[in-house]
């Protein structure tokens, strides 16, 4: 990994998505793979609670609705800070924003192991989900500063794709954890193996990775046009029924196989982790796709419909198609979210310096979209069936594509990465 990740990107000199940090191909190197075991471990606290619900639902003696709370509580924190921290990225630095976020969400881990209540719990998944929002949008302009434009396809679909491969060992390593120390204790084996990266991301992480920008090269306090960018609300509407199925399918996915399909809880957390852990492999392909072919809306609708598609056959198949489904499902996901996080790198109507903040803003729309497409697929189930519940859901998926009608073609560079590589 080091040495596929190891060509630093020159310095710029602006904030964001050019170079700032590390000075050579080792540090880089290193700096890329904690981020990336950042992300990974970040993404297991967001799906430990799934394999949970039955045995904190049976402790608090709540029922589907409130797992569908439960799950949007976390979506609504991580939704409300995604564009504070690209706000406070620019003023503070993305390193120092991103770790500050990742800490966070070990402590709300932990936290959420001791809740008392389930009023307690919630609060804490809104905790956990407010670290993650800080976390998330920084960290992925970091990642992208190191590398030069042609180069960032890799490490960002990389980066992007770890979330796939944390949330499925937190499916399958929570299923395996539950049976032996409870929900409790598989929560906080998460809280605390975070917390241990985030100690080692302070070593490996130089301090002038994703640093704040001196003063005079500061953002004037205006009101940033990444908050205004057409293409930031088009994606983030448009995704807003996938990131509800993605949540949907990695923590509903274990009760559903336990309660209507009769499956043990670990065998219910290995078809669940195949809803997720597929998407490792779409990252990296669709990264570099989105840097080599600019029709991204073609990409966008062709990859998610068939995404839609096969999760309408849920409710009809046995164990060994419904892995299939996992698969390709997963497959779709994790490419076209890193066709996204590589598209803003190439908008022009937005400065360099604010690409974290337009990812924050369509994660933001994403989440807290996301968050009712799970409370609402949680409702289903309790007033009609788990049946109903997926066929609603992959309906949702195909309906808000309809927002990139909107979104605007992709140019070829940006002008001031053009001019930069003109220069002898």
């Amino acid at each position: 990994m080091l040495k596929v990740f190891g060509r630093l990107a020159p310095d710029r000199g602006v904030t964001g998505t050019r170079a700032s940090g590390p000075g050579s191909s080792g540090s880089t190197g290193r700096a890329t793979a904690i981020l990336i075991a950042l992300r990974v471990g970040y993404a297991y606290n967001w799906f430990d609670i799934g394999p949970g619900l039955l045995s904190l639902g049976a402790e608090f003696r709540v029922g589907s609705a409130s797992w569908g709370l439960l799950v949007a509580a976390f979506l609504v924190g991580a939704g409300l800070m995604q564009v504070p921290a690209g706000l406070l990225a620019r003023r503070s630095g993305a390193r120092r924003v991103s770790l500050w976020g990742v800490g966070l969400l070990a402590v709300g881990g932990l936290a959420s192991a001791l809740a008392p209540s389930f009023a307690v719990l919630l609060a804490t998944r809104i905790v956990a989900g407010v670290g993650a929002g800080l976390f998330f949008s920084p960290a992925i302009g970091l990642v992208a500063s190191l590398y030069p434009e042609g180069r960032r396809g890799l490490p960002v679909g990389t980066f992007s794709s770890a979330y796939s491969a944390g949330a499925g060992l937190g499916v399958l390593g929570s299923s395996l954890l539950i049976p032996l120390i409870g929900w409790r204790g598989s929560m906080a084996v998460g809280g605390l193996v975070l917390g241990l990266l985030v100690l080692l991301a302070l070593v490996l992480i130089p301090v002038t990775a994703g640093a704040a920008p001196p003063p005079s090269r500061r953002p004037p306090g205006r009101w940033p046009r990444a908050l205004t960018s057409r293409a930031a609300w088009a994606v983030g509407l448009a995704f807003i029924g996938m990131e509800g199925a993605a949540f949907a399918t990695g923590q509903f996915i274990v009760p559903f196989g336990e309660t209507v399909r009769g499956w043990s809880i670990a065998l219910a957390g290995v078809i669940g982790m195949m809803f997720i852990v597929p998407s490792l492999f779409g990252g990296p392909v669709g990264g570099p796709v989105a840097e080599r072919d600019r029709h991204h809306r073609t990409q966008f609708v062709v990859v998610t419909l068939v995404g839609a598609g096969v999760l309408t056959l849920i409710p009809f198949l046995g164990v060994a198609a419904t892995i299939l489904v996992g698969v390709v499902f997963s497959f779709s996901y994790g490419f076209v979210y890193a066709v996204m996080y590589v598209l803003p790198h190439y908008w022009t109507d937005i400065p360099a310096e604010e690409v974290p903040l337009a990812i924050g803003l369509f994660n933001s729309i994403q989440l807290a979209g996301g968050a009712a497409v799970a409370f609402l697929f949680g409702w289903l189930v309790s007033v009609s069936s788990y049946a109903v519940a997926w066929e609603v859901l992959a309906g949702t998926v195909g309906l808000t594509l309809v927002a990139l009608v909107a979104l605007p073609r992709t140019p070829a560079a940006r002008p001031e990465v053009a001019a930069a590589d003109a220069r002898p």
